[in-house]
């Protein structure tokens, strides 16, 4: 039969075209051959070069020429055809070898290909072989593109090509079964190959959309099966297992079925294990928690694999608990982490945490420690929960911590976590559809037990609250006291004297009372004698401490402060921008000593009618002051604001109300407010340390520097006071905190928008070249994303000033 084929491929010839004939001849004699199989390596030879003469021919030759290459061992077939597209010759003219490859698909060839790959593993010569037909069926989109200069039929697109490739394979793992069931030996490397190499290519979900789902289905009750899957991942090659343990995790659709795909895969290969235990959670954080549940329930599934839970475990506690990684990671990834923790502590069992008990405490005394020290308040809740979570499963039977925190979708997804919502591989067998009819009957006895007692309850309730409705005094009819009015014992106080007289000697709280409650008109109706006091009244208030419950203290106090400060701004601003760093004040009134600075600057900034203060909401931005955790977005509102005032607008209609015009007070009172705070900053004093743990408080600054200076726009003092920021804002440039450099990047933009443009070029140029140089490193590298936002809008300033000076008229 082998000598018909030799002799009819003989007569052929080696021409470009082959007749009709010739063709003819060449099939009937591979049908006489049987098997292709079977063919020696010269016939196979001879076949493959008559059948590259064939497809690479200028034109189509007669007779039915198409079967030949579906007729032929596909090895051959698939070669020359894709010869004819990667290299074609001069003249080439042959459009039907698109149409020949889709048929080759279509027909199930690309299976029988794969199949004889994966049993001629053991032949001499078969790597290069295996290497050189891998790289034609992964690429082969790619080649018909390149071969038809983009013109690729659609179902050699990606989307359509790889989901055919899966089902190739899934075929040809349907045979390696069947042939391990019948006694034979197989090899699935080249299986094995094709997945690693579509998935580094980054075409995981085409192809795992098809694969995962049915092996997940093969694999629930079928050893062979669970060992064909485990087999196929083992014999990834490492370099090319990254991507193809992202791609499982991913698309499991949960930790149950990722454990019966992969196996033991993490124990056995030391790629694997990097990727899922390294890789996947301290060096990146794009995953979403289905993943990392998914990950680290895998990890939990096995004996094997739980040393590696604990492991990991400890070195996520590890990270969370350094200072470091909270001041330089961003907020995404601290979140990331946080879950994990909290994750992996779902799936410890008793005795694996008393074994690791002292451990957890230590890592969660110092990583809530690290937490609380932040400025953003998003850390700091991360911490508390996670330390809330470590205390209650290490202190299963005594207290545990408890923080206060503002409870919403984030905090309850976090808790969420640290309960598993359904016991992982329970009824493995059990199909899909099945699951929901039979839910009740796999509730645990404990809730099971809990669910009927509620039951029974609810039954019982109705008799019980109509026992006690007899007894119960719910029928009488409430008084009217809706125009009651309480009765006042004591009158307000007159004159500022008396408040202060009060206010430091009285111990009459009902007086002190209604002296905190009135001291704000009194000092703005009396301006002449708040100003004979103005400095003892600013003392007062700053140490005024709460002696009663009174509603709102802490503003009224704040309104008297701003109250004395804009009634007699010198003196005051001198005393407390001089008290901010002295000794023996809290860090809470010396925030309050920031607020009540900005809050006066603003009103004082503000033109004046009527004898009242109108606030221009298109004019002065809109400031509200943190409390001690919030972040630096109101304070970046004034920024915003600027940029909204200087954007001319043009339209049609009624026009707008005129705003009230006067005088600017605070043009020559800027200085007073600025300097101060800006000259001491780096001298540490007993109790206050701007440059070291009292961060938040530095960073508080910054923000009352960036809207002190805004404020100053168009005043005298405006050019020294943007020359010294920027000297203040490239002394702290580098800071670790990143609420800190969100108020140095602040402060840029309020430079920029405040500072007349032709002073900044005249007076900083070289200190603008090196801030643009800065803000373009922050753009790139630094780990925060509102850093990175706030430095790209101050390029972009910069960029429209540029553009503004230049169309200038000179």
């Amino acid at each position: 039969m082998a000598a018909a084929l030799e002799s009819a491929l003989q007569a052929a010839g080696a021409g470009p075209c082959p007749g009709a004939e010739a063709v003819g001849a060449v099939r009937a004699a591979l049908a006489a051959a049987g098997d292709p199989a079977a063919l020696g390596e010269r016939e196979r030879a001879r076949l493959g070069a008559f059948l590259r003469n064939l497809a690479a021919g200028p034109e189509e030759p007669a007779g039915p020429w198409r079967s030949l290459f579906l007729e032929s061992p596909p090895d051959l077939a698939f070669c020359a055809l894709t010869d004819s597209l990667a290299a074609p010759r001069p003249g080439w003219r042959l459009p039907a070898v698109p149409e020949v490859l889709e048929q080759f698909l279509r027909q199930g060839r690309l299976a029988a290909l794969i199949c004889e790959l994966c049993q001629q593993h053991s032949r001499p010569g078969s790597v290069e072989r295996h290497d050189a037909l891998l790289g034609r069926i992964v690429c082969l989109p790619d080649l018909v593109g390149n071969g038809l200069q983009g013109r690729s039929p659609a179902a050699f697109f990606p989307q359509r090509y790889f989901p055919v490739l899966g089902g190739a394979v899934l075929q040809v793992l349907h045979n390696v079964s069947a042939s391990l069931r019948g006694g034979l030996d197989c090899s699935v490397s080249f299986i094995s190959h094709i997945l690693g190499k579509v998935c580094v290519h980054g075409r995981q979900k085409e192809i795992l959309s098809v694969l995962v789902p049915h092996l997940t289905d093969l694999t629930k009750s079928d050893c062979i099966w669970q060992r064909i899957c485990w087999r196929l991942v083992e014999c990834v090659p490492d370099r090319w297992m990254e991507a193809v343990v992202l791609g499982f995790v991913q698309r499991a659709p949960g930790a149950d079925v990722l454990s019966r795909l992969l196996g033991n895969l993490v124990v056995k290969n030391k790629k694997a294990q990097f990727v899922v235990t390294q890789k996947m959670l301290l060096l990146q954080y794009g995953y979403t928690t289905a993943v990392l549940q998914n990950l680290l329930g895998y990890l939990a599934l096995d004996g094997l694999r739980r040393a590696l839970l604990i492991k990991v475990l400890q070195e996520l506690l590890e990270t969370w608990s350094s200072s470091s990684a909270v001041k330089h990671s961003p907020l995404e990834q601290q979140q990331y982490i946080s879950k994990a923790i909290l994750i992996c502590l779902s799936h410890l069992k008793e005795p694996e945490i008393e074994s690791c008990r002292q451990e957890l405490l230590t890592s969660m005394m110092e990583g809530v420690k690290c937490h609380l020290d932040s400025s953003l308040p998003q850390i700091r809740r991360l911490g508390m929960i996670v330390a809330e979570s470590i205390s209650s499963k290490i202190n299963t039977d005594g207290p545990v911590l408890t923080f206060q925190y503002e409870e919403d979708d984030e905090a309850r997804e976090l808790k969420s976590l640290l309960v598993q919502a359904a016991p992982l591989g329970v009824l493995p067998g059990l199909p899909d559809n099945d699951r929901n009819e039979n839910a009740d009957a796999a509730l645990p006895p404990v809730l099971e037990s809990n669910r009927k007692s509620t039951t029974a309850t609810t039954h019982v309730m109705p008799d019980e609250e109509s026992d006690a409705e007899l007894d119960s005094d719910d029928d009488l009819i409430p008084y009217d006291m809706s125009e009651d009015k309480e009765l006042k014992k004591t009158k307000a106080p007159v004159y500022i004297r008396d408040c202060i007289e009060v206010l430091t000697g009285s111990e009459d709280l009902d007086k002190w009372e209604e002296a905190v409650k009135a001291l704000e008109s009194l000092v703005r109706k009396n301006p002449v004698a708040a100003r004979e006091v103005s400095v003892e009244l600013a003392k007062i208030l700053l140490h005024l401490e709460e002696k009663t419950c009174l509603e709102g203290f802490a503003e009224l106090r704040q309104k008297a402060q701003v109250a004395v400060l804009t009634t007699d701004p010198i003196p005051v601003a001198q005393y407390l921008t001089s008290q901010f760093y002295s000794l023996n004040y809290s860090l809470r009134q010396r925030m309050d000593i920031l607020d009540v600075l900005v809050l006066a600057a603003r009103e004082l900034s503000c033109p004046k009618g009527h004898g009242k203060t109108k606030h221009s909401g298109a004019q002065n931005p809109c400031i509200q002051f943190l409390p001690e955790s919030g972040s630096s977005k109101d304070w970046r509102r004034i920024v915003d604001e600027r940029i909204k005032s200087k954007t001319r607008r043009f339209a049609k209609g009624q026009s707008q109300v005129e705003q009230p015009s006067g005088p600017n007070e605070f043009n020559s009172l800027a200085g007073h407010f600025f300097f101060p705070l800006i000259q001491n900053f780096d001298r540490p004093l007993s109790t206050f340390d701007l440059l070291g743990e009292d961060h938040f408080v530095l960073g508080r600054l910054v923000h009352t520097l960036a809207v002190l200076m805004y404020l100053a726009v168009n005043t005298m003092a405006v050019t020294a006071m943007g020359k010294a920021l920027l000297e203040f804002v490239w002394a702290l440039r580098f800071h670790t905190d990143s609420y800190v450099r969100q108020g140095l990047l602040s402060c840029v933009s309020s430079i920029l928008l405040s500072v007349p443009a032709e002073r900044l070029l005249q007076d900083v140029t070289e200190e603008l070249l090196e801030t643009r140089s800065w803000l373009e490193d922050v753009v790139e590298k630094d780990p925060d994303g509102d850093c990175r936002r706030l430095a790209l809008q101050n390029l972009l300033l910069m960029e429209n000033l540029k553009k503004k000076l230049e169309t200038a008229p000179s």
